[in-house]
């Protein structure tokens, strides 16, 4: 299959919209087809003559030649390639960008092309809202957790030794094309944290999406590439709804980060890379959903459903022993606070989660002594 299978999302924004083309082609070879490669999807939407793919050590053996070769037809083309791993998604590694588009002397007209997962989107978007204060970049995400989530939307950055994603910017991509054929090369362990960014959609907005879930999750961990097709469409639309109505993440787009509060204080302490971003979101959403348990929102029953379908994607549903004053001052950097306020996502049922910070802090604190060190 060659043609786009999920074509027409487009994403509003108020810099200007941009399309979502999910994918299922063979990113490793050129082709001759319209449709038939990565290269030939992205050029209507590069402007100029200059090209900086920026990838990775673990991506570039899979899926950088046949680009570059193929963009190299059309374009001035140079490669940028990162190390592979959370912990450099730092500030040494935008410089290392940087480096590459000053030594090339490229100007505003280049395009950046993040060519891999979260981290090499998460970064390329910085480089490009920073450099020259701003340059279009396309996402082409690599891993099911970049496709459904981090590539859509324009929140890009770097991490901070005391916090996750505390540096960056919003700045939105010009196209984002999700080619399901490189989850063929994803490791299991990277394709269970991409569905769990898929179960959150889930968890906050539409508890029909559990219910396909639960009977389509052994399918989509066989990579059956149709299924998961269906998944990052169906929460690229979630994304996309939501962006438009909240692109800087001043109302419903917080939702999104159902679990990651708790999340970001797994990461952060246990060292970044050491547990996968969605890992640590699986087991931030299951403490989630034991406060909202305790507030009185969640049932029993409910919960127990939760941490089900999360182990039917071989998730952890428990996170490692932290010190709870170590746990709260971690979240005290978290940016949803404000006034000193932790505000967390939580769930008033299935498919309807509300931020707030009215909650007894005894309860949090009882969440969080349940696995202290």
């Amino acid at each position: 299959m060659v043609m786009p299978f999920h074509d027409g999302l487009i994403v509003h924004t108020q810099s200007h919209d941009y399309p979502i083309v999910i994918t299922e082609q063979s990113a490793t070879e050129q082709s001759t087809t319209e449709h038939g490669s990565m290269a030939k999807q992205i050029p209507p939407y590069i402007s100029g003559r200059q090209v900086l793919i920026v990838t990775n050590d673990t991506v570039a053996p899979l899926y950088l030649k046949a680009l570059e070769d193929e963009l190299a037809e059309q374009f001035v083309v140079k490669v940028c390639v990162l190390l592979d791993g959370e912990q450099y998604k730092n500030q040494a590694s935008i410089d290392r960008i940087y480096d590459a588009l000053m030594t090339e002397h490229f100007n505003r007209d280049v395009t950046l092309v993040a060519l891999g997962g979260g981290v090499i989107g998460d970064m390329t978007g910085f480089a490009a809202a920073s450099f020259m204060r701003g340059v279009n970049f396309i996402q082409i995400p690599t891993t099911l957790l970049s496709q459904v989530d981090s590539s859509v939307g324009g929140k890009t950055g770097i991490n901070h030794p005391q916090g996750k994603n505390m540096i960056g910017a919003f700045w939105q991509p010009q196209m984002v094309l999700a080619d399901m054929s490189t989850l063929k090369t994803l490791p299991a362990r990277e394709l269970s944290a991409g569905v769990a960014e898929i179960i959150k959609y889930a968890l906050i907005m539409d508890e029909a999406f559990l219910t396909w879930l639960e009977a389509n999750l052994p399918a989509m961990m066989a990579l059956d590439l149709a299924v998961l097709g269906e998944a990052v469409k169906r929460c690229c639309q979630y994304k996309a709804d939501v962006v438009a109505q909240d692109e800087r993440e001043s109302g419903v787009r917080a939702l999104l980060n159902f679990g990651h509060t708790f999340g970001h204080v797994i990461e952060t302490h246990e060292g970044y890379g050491n547990w996968l971003h969605g890992e640590a979101v699986a087991a931030g959403m299951v403490q989630a959903a034991e406060l909202s348990q305790k507030i009185g929102w969640l049932t029993d029953d409910e919960v127990v459903r939760i941490k089900r379908v999360l182990e039917l994607a071989n998730l952890p549903i428990t996170p490692p022993a932290i010190d709870v004053d170590t746990a709260l001052d971690l979240m005290g950097h978290d940016k949803k606070v404000k006034h000193g306020q932790i505000r967390l996502i939580l769930l008033k049922s299935i498919g309807d989660a509300v931020m707030t910070n009215e909650f007894d802090g005894q309860l949090l604190h009882e969440v969080l002594s349940k696995h202290s060190a």
